[in-house]
């Protein structure tokens, strides 16, 4: 065995006579040019680990997908192993990586969403019929999972240019005017938002006139509660990460990947200051060392707006330059669970943690991490203006506060509604989403997204909201309501959910890599195995690392509770027969 020369490396051994010497590495060289291309791209840019992700991006945007030179050479250039690289960048769904000798992508790109919300728009014909119409070497037509634009279905992107409610032939002209940029926001400048009492609370907190006891204090009395669809109280969660060592760090988590959500998204487009500010205070009540917001690639208009909005708070003095860290998602819905997106933040494949620790105590860096929801701290000085018996006078049926409901589907007018915490849906269909779509009958709902279950018609008058859908196999999660019809297909509705996750599984367990994949082919038959498909779905929420594979079943099992009916007449045969003891409709 060769031993370390103490000096340095071991010298290389002669060559045995008659034998060729390599005279380069093992694999595939660096090349100049391409080492050339990522020193000019990246300039002076860092090199640490948590970088990488945001060095993939500038590649993929600047070349329009990523070679494997250019792979080799940002490796050499940050001192990454290249499958360290690689792995990253072939996680997520935003990279197009193009093996040597391989042609790269189309200049263009349309993604045509597939999500529920758009699948009932008709997504499915709208694919088809680009995919038709397009030259596959000048445009490449791909299906997408959702785009946070659900009320307004059937939603395309071409290039970066999002088109709803739209039609074959407006993708045609869109791509023959040439726009393809993001269409502008019309968002709340810092000088409008201060005129209306914008960041005073961060500077009475910074003064000294309000302190963190007292802040915790109303958000308590308020009952504030995370609503990125864990609900857990956030005065709390401020006291966790307070009560760990420093240095800390706070974490917003825009990824509001779960089909039918679509609230961040709005708050962020009308009053992006007012989302600062709340999370500017949240990060001072735990004495953060940074503030990093991790924002959905979907979303590219808003980087843009926040990019300005960060600028201008910088600017006026309510955070110092290089406090706040704006990064890029990539294409990856598992990143909406906390410990995944840390994962994403330092650079590597969004898989979620094993816990505990818990992110509160070991988070980004290994540090302690508070991580909010956007909607959470959007709220915060919202509370603090008027005050927390306000915000918890509000409610019905016995619940308090107020709630953003996304809602799309079979209603006459989807969109984000502000409604009292406990309202019930066919409340929130009658007073706030102008009842349901002419000749449309409610069927069904989704009340938390694709991973909240599916309830009946039956069930309408329930309390929408934290721990009412429980003893009903559903929870309210982020508050996407997907209201399904009399005239769609049940069977339809849980394939596009079930492939949603068998797409979106990181893979990491076998409960979910396996059982995603296993319980979306057992849903293709006409018979379907009810014992076979329990047994599943209890392994999958058992045994499931994080909330995806335990979620992932929810969708099947309330089909089986509540419409074995339903699927009767649409062609499905449930063997053993299903009990149902509650009505559907």
């Amino acid at each position: 065995m060769t031993r370390p020369h103490p000096s340095g490396p071991a010298p290389t051994p002669s060559a045995a006579p008659g034998k060729r010497t390599r005279g380069t590495q093992r694999g595939r060289q660096l090349a100049p040019d391409a080492l050339h291309d990522i020193e000019a791209l990246l300039g002076a840019g860092g090199r640490s680990r948590d970088m990488l992700i945001e060095h993939l991006h500038a590649i993929q945007d600047a070349f329009g997908h990523l070679s494997m030179a250019h792979l080799r050479a940002l490796s050499h250039w940050m001192g990454l192993p290249m499958a360290a690289v690689y792995e990253t960048a072939s996680f997520y769904a935003h990279f197009d990586i193009v093996r040597d000798e391989a042609l790269p992508p189309p200049a263009v790109t349309i993604r045509v969403c597939d999500s529920l919300p758009c699948q009932l728009a008709g997504a499915q014909a709208l694919h088809a019929a680009l995919a038709r119409d397009l030259d596959p070497t000048q445009v490449r037509v791909l299906r997408a999972p959702c785009m946070g634009r659900c009320d307004s279905a059937p939603v395309v992107e071409v290039g970066h240019r999002h088109l709803g409610n739209t039609t074959p032939g407006a993708v045609l002209a869109q791509l023959a005017g040439g726009e393809l940029h993001p269409a502008p926001i019309a968002w709340q400048g810092l000088e409008a938002y201060r005129r209306e009492g914008g960041y005073a609370l961060l500077a009475k907190a910074r003064d000294g006139a309000v302190s963190v006891d007292q802040l915790g204090a109303m958000l308590e009395h308020a009952g504030l509660r995370g609503l990125g669809g864990a609900g857990f109280p956030t005065f709390r969660k401020w006291a966790f990460v307070r009560a760990e060592p420093a240095p800390r760090y706070m974490v917003i988590n825009a990824d509001e990947g779960e089909p039918g959500t679509f609230k961040d998204r709005h708050y962020l487009e009308q009053a992006p200051h007012r989302f600062l500010e709340g999370a500017l205070v949240s990060a001072w009540a735990v004495d953060a060392a940074a503030l990093y917001i991790y924002l959905r690639d979907e979303y590219p208009g808003l980087h843009a707006v926040l990019r300005a909005a960060i600028a201008e708070a910088e600017a006026a003095g309510f955070a110092e330059p290089g406090y706040i860290v704006l990064r890029r998602g990539a294409g990856a819905y598992i990143c909406g669970e906390e410990s995944a997106l840390i994962e994403s933040l330092e650079g590597k494949p969004g898989k979620p943690r094993h816990r505990p620790p818990f992110v509160a105590q070991k988070g980004l860096f290994d540090r302690p991490t508070l991580l909010n929801n956007v909607e959470t701290v959007y709220w915060i000085p919202l509370l603090w203006q008027h005050g927390a018996d306000w915000f918890a006078s509000q409610g019905r049926h016995g619940r308090h506060g107020l709630r953003s409901f996304s809602v799309s589907g079979r209603v006459m007018k989807p969109g984000v509604h502000l409604a009292p915490a406990g309202i019930t849906l066919q409340e929130l269909i009658d007073e706030y989403c102008g009842g349901m779509l002419a000749g449309h009958r409610l069927l069904a709902y989704l009340p938390g997204g694709a991973s909240g279950g599916i309830l009946p018609a039956s069930k309408a008058d329930i309390p929408l909201d934290f721990d009412t859908l429980q003893p009903h196999g559903c929870f309210i999660g982020s508050a996407a309501i997907v209201v399904i019809s009399d005239q769609d297909d049940l069977r339809a509705v849980a394939k596009n959910l079930m492939a949603f996750f068998a797409d979106e599984s990181c893979g990491q367990c076998t409960p979910c890599r396996v059982g995603t994949e296993k319980m979306l082919g057992l849903l293709e038959r006409d018979d379907w195995d009810t014992e076979q498909l329990q047994r599943l779905a209890q392994v999958m929420q058992d045994a499931s690392i994080c909330g995806l594979g335990q979620a992932a079943p929810n969708p099947v099992t309330s089909l089986l509770r509540f419409f074995p009916a339903e699927l009767a007449e649409q062609g499905i045969r449930l063997r053993p027969a299903a009990v149902n003891t509650e009505s559907a409709s």
